[in-house]
């Protein structure tokens, strides 16, 4: 195929998955309540065309959860399916325009550090008013050896840097995969620090579990860290026996688009409750620092000493930060975890189909901790040195 026939070939496609939503008595019904929850059931077809297609590719429906997409691949009969099997796999992320082309733009992807040509699926003139320098929030994928854009969400001027920077930082902390998706050698970093932490966090620890309170964590985090590394540390005093076991929700754990990165920076230890922190160090996938882990793990070993259980089994199951490894670590110390967890659950899961319902990109890809990875990224280190510009800029004015 040419360019333009792949152009009308990706056309045909989605318009032949928006016939399949419109048809399909399981996803017909899914989608109409999804425009009803968004005050869009006389959406006109502009307005239609904008929520459809992150309908098709962000909505995951059954169990086990899959993407209209992947439901489109295993139940339609498309009329290109190498096009349609293309679509799963999109990047979506913040991009910054690096040129005009005569059919698309020159992006620069913030969050995998990589450059695309990509082209339009639609007239250039579209796009009038967007320049170079400005950032866009937009989906691309790759069909054979071409990218193409398959619509932009958001714009941001070329002043909105520091508002673009953030946004790059949130979008990795909720898909850690973004900074090494289409990037391999970027994965191979991540991998290879990964295993140099590990053997110094096991040869410094003589464990791949420590449990701690928010006021150490930080400190025993840095001292994996040469410039971080304090002589007069002790460890014994760091994790002392937890005395009390309850979950409530942090204000400080409430990562989003306004505070992740002043957060980051202040670390654990600026948060105004106390809370139980673990720091277990996993071989494949990374330095994780889980909130409420010792909570988590009492219920299973007297849950009667823990306030908020069904809270705090709702939160590691939720939280897309936990991931599928630190379930799977938890029930195999706890042969009674699946017991309890559908005791407070009123399920019938197995630790499988458990998995399955909660942990589902967790089994789709892989993915490193987002400890591990941030600090691989650049748009994170810009993120840090906006912040100090930014406190210096203060303090030189107090």
């Amino acid at each position: 195929m040419n360019a333009i026939e792949k152009i009308i070939g990706i056309n045909d496609v989605l318009k032949d998955i928006f016939k399949f939503v419109q048809e399909d008595e399981e996803i017909k019904p899914d989608f109409e309540e999804y425009l009803s929850t968004m005050g869009a059931m006389n959406a006109t077809s502009t307005q239609m065309e904008k929520l459809f297609i992150p309908y098709i590719f962000e909505r995951y429906i059954g169990e086990p959860a899959k993407n209209i997409i992947e439901l489109y691949n295993e139940r339609g009969n498309s009329p290109k399916p190498i096009i349609a099997k293309s679509f799963l796999n999109t990047q979506y992320t913040i991009f910054k325009i690096k040129r005009l082309l005569k059919n698309g733009f020159k992006l620069y992807n913030l969050t995998n550090e990589k450059e695309y040509e990509v082209l339009s699926l639609t007239k250039m003139t579209n796009f009038r008013g967007i320049g170079i320098g400005e950032f866009i929030v937009a989906r691309i994928f790759q069909l054979e050896n071409e990218y193409y854009l398959i619509g932009i969400d958001n714009i941001l001027s070329s002043t909105q840097e520091e508002d673009a920077t953030r946004y790059a930082v949130v979008r990795i902390v909720q898909a850690p995969w973004l900074v090494y998706q289409d990037n391999p050698e970027k994965e191979e970093e991540i991998k290879n620090t990964i295993s140099e932490t590990y053997q110094k966090f096991i040869d410094m620890y003589k464990t791949d579990e420590i449990i701690t309170t928010n006021k150490y964590a930080d400190n025993i985090i840095g001292q994996l860290s040469e410039e971080d590394f304090q002589e007069d540390f002790n460890i014994d005093d760091a994790t002392k026996p937890i005395e009390t076991f309850k979950y409530f929700e942090i204000k400080e754990l409430n990562n989003d688009y306004s505070n992740f990165i002043e957060n980051s920076l202040g670390g654990f230890s600026s948060h105004e409750e106390t809370y139980d922190v673990g720091i277990i160090i996993d071989k494949e996938f990374g330095l994780y620092t889980i909130p409420f882990y010792k909570t988590f793990c009492m219920i299973f070993e007297d849950e009667e000493k823990v306030e908020n259980k069904k809270e705090c089994i709702n939160y590691f199951l939720n939280n897309d930060s936990i991931s599928d490894s630190i379930l799977r670590r938890v029930a195999s110390k706890y042969s009674n975890f699946m017991e309890i967890i559908n005791k407070e659950l009123e399920s019938g899961y197995t630790l499988e189909t458990l998995i399955e319902r909660f942990k589902t990109d967790f089994l789709r890809r892989k993915i490193y901790s987002s400890t591990s990875v941030l600090f691989h990224s650049n748009v994170f280190s810009t993120s840090l040195g906006l912040l100090d510009s930014v406190d210096e800029f203060v303090a030189a004015n107090e």
